[in-house]
């Protein structure tokens, strides 16, 4: 662990010896363990911070994708943990680095972008950031699906979406839905996962670390544990 200012030795060193989290990611960045999973106990700030630290992030961003498996659909949501409200900026990597994991899943991202406006309805500081968001995407990544800022129900139901915008980009259900700030994206993956989902959830996957890194929350179920454990071994072996 690197001293950082107010942080003594001694202190760091007794982190060392109690921060299991800590010693995980430093197990990683020294090449003893390949991957880690961590999170059933505390926050996942409090997971965060050290995994930072000691191994690093890929861009200027982390962000938590959750999956469920819902009847007939497939649907991924971000950020459900990390960024309280993130910027338009932060938005568009968040979507970029949750496309780019979709389709190492082999899922072509069909991305919608959520609001409680509906293209345009709305001036709400909000739903201008959903707007600028798109804007910055489809000038970075022109070839990707993508729509909004729209309500969730139109991200779900093409014909809904095809009578407000019958030339839009997105085709089809979109399986990616990002959100505007944490609450949001939290909420919506909560109430989906009880009441559709059969309580069964893939993540949180963490994006944006630099190796393969996951935070997991105290709600986690074996099932879940097992899943990720799983593509934290595909990740490894990937990166070997």
């Amino acid at each position: 662990m690197m001293a950082r200012e107010g942080i003594t030795p001694e202190y760091a060193k007794l982190e060392m010896r109690r921060r299991t989290t800590l010693i995980g990611a430093m197990l990683v960045n020294k090449g003893e363990a390949d991957g880690m999973i961590c999170g059933t106990v505390s926050n996942t700030a409090a997971h965060l911070r050290y995994i930072d630290q000691v191994l690093g992030g890929t861009s200027k961003v982390y962000a938590a994708m959750n999956g469920l498996v819902l009847p007939g659909r497939q649907i991924f949501l971000v950020d459900t943990h990390v960024n309280v409200d993130p910027t338009a900026e932060e938005l568009a990597q968040i979507t970029l680095m949750a496309a780019e994991e979709l389709k190492r899943f082999g899922i072509e991202p069909k991305i919608a972008l959520l609001s409680h406006s509906n293209f345009g309805s709305s001036e709400a500081p909000s739903a201008r950031k959903m707007r600028e968001t798109l804007a910055i995407l489809r000038d970075r990544a022109p070839d990707l699906e993508i729509d909004g800022e729209m309500h969730g129900d139109s991200a779900l139901d093409q014909k809904l979406r095809d009578q407000l915008v019958p030339d839009g980009a997105l085709k089809g259900e979109a399986n990616l839905l990002v959100c505007p700030n944490i609450d949001a994206a939290n909420i919506s993956y909560n109430l989906l996962k009880v009441a559709a989902g059969n309580n069964v959830a893939i993540g949180p996957i963490l994006l944006g670390v630099k190796a393969p890194v996951h935070i997991l929350t105290p709600s986690a179920t074996v099932r879940r544990i097992v899943n990720m454990t799983s593509l934290v071994v595909v990740d490894a072996a990937a990166k070997r």
